[in-house]
C-alpha cells in the first residue's frame, strides 16, 4: 500500500474536499463533522464522479403524533453528499446509500502524520 499526500491538515478546515489522482485512481478526501473521510470518486449506481457531488445535512420531515407534518429540518449528526449524475445519496461518514444500506462507497484509510493527511491505496 503506498501513501499519496492530499494536504496539509492545517490547510483542510470543516467542510473541505480534495478530490485526487492515487496513480490513476480518483479518491475524495473530505473533513466532514470533524473526521476525515475518503471515498472512491464512483457512485455505485452508474460510476458518476459522485465526489463531485453536493454535500449538505440530511434534511429531516418531523411527523406529529397526528401524522402531520409542518416544516423540514436538517440533521445535526448526519451530513450528505448526492451524486451530481442521478442524484444517489449517500452518509459521508458511513459512506451507505440513505434508502439502501447495503449499497455503500469505498471507503479508502486516510493517516494524519507530521501535520499532513494521507490517503492509502
Amino acid at each position: 500500500m503506498k501513501h499519496y499526500h492530499v494536504v496539509k491538515l492545517d490547510e483542510f478546515p470543516e467542510g473541505s474536499r480534495r478530490v485526487v489522482s492515487c496513480d490513476g485512481v480518483e479518491i475524495g478526501v473530505f473533513n466532514v463533522d470533524g473526521e476525515i473521510v475518503a471515498w472512491y470518486n464512483n457512485c455505485v449506481h452508474m460510476r458518476g464522479p459522485v465526489c463531485q457531488g453536493r454535500i449538505y445535512k440530511r434534511v429531516l420531515e418531523p411527523v406529529e403524533a397526528d401524522g402531520t407534518t409542518r416544516m423540514m429540518t436538517y440533521s445535526e449528526e448526519h451530513t450528505h453528499i448526492v451524486c451530481p449524475w442521478h442524484g444517489y445519496e449517500y452518509d459521508m461518514r458511513t459512506g451507505c446509500h440513505v434508502a439502501d444500506k447495503r449499497i455503500r462507497l469505498r471507503k479508502y484509510q486516510v493517516v494524519e502524520k507530521g501535520g499532513d493527511v494521507y490517503v492509502v491505496a
